[in-house]
């Protein structure tokens, strides 16, 4: 009986991933879930990426790479977006429903949003995407939009259906800048502001 060959870097990704979505799921680490995603999707990453793989996390678009296309893209994507998230959350009662206690948590929203959402950008738009890129060319774009899709199961209908195309958008920003920093901007924007929609902080 003979057994395919693996890529160990590939596996590693795949599987390590897979582990810390379901930690991430069934699990609190800590008494705040953004910090627990902060420790699973950055930290756990960054040290397999130093300790086992041996390479810089530049390698994974931890670096401020085409700075110029990244700042352009992203103010253009927030010009856009801002008022079409207006008219999304205005109009879906879902959204409001789910967004609007995050207003009243322990933490500060931004801070919340920050640290929900840094290491979650990193593990999809760094780790998975420009692990998967040497090995899959261009295909790693839709094969990490894949798993940041069924990660939003759970979360309002109307936002999870358009998450395998804003993941390939927010992948395709990170491949054209060789950073993951870009995307994270857009997506903490749209946290951000999808939460003070939700809880009336505009009216």
């Amino acid at each position: 009986m003979t057994f395919p060959r693996f890529d160990a870097k590939i596996t590693t990704i795949t599987i390590v991933s897979t582990l810390l979505l379901m930690v991430d799921s069934y699990h609190a680490l800590t008494p705040f879930k953004a910090l627990d995603r902060t420790l699973l999707y950055l930290v756990v990453p960054l040290l397999i990426i130093l300790l086992f793989f041996r390479q810089s996390p530049a390698d994974y678009g931890f670096r401020l790479g085409d700075w110029k296309a990244g700042l352009a893209l992203t103010l253009g994507a927030i010009a856009i977006l801002t008022p079409i998230l207006w008219l999304l959350v205005r109009g879906d009662l879902s959204m409001r429903s789910y967004y609007a206690p995050l207003l009243t948590g322990a933490i500060p929203l931004p801070l919340l949003t920050f640290l929900e959402l840094f290491g979650w950008e990193f593990l999809f738009r760094g780790w998975l995407l420009f692990g998967y890129e040497r090995k899959f060319g261009g295909d790693a774009l839709w094969l990490q939009a894949v798993p940041f899709a069924l990660a939003h199961i759970g979360k309002p209908e109307v936002e999870t259906l358009s998450t395998i195309f804003g993941g390939f958008a927010f992948g395709w920003l990170a491949w054209r800048t060789r950073s993951f920093l870009y995307p994270f901007l857009i997506h903490w924007y749209i946290f951000t502001l999808v939460a003070l929609l939700a809880g009336g902080a505009f009216g």
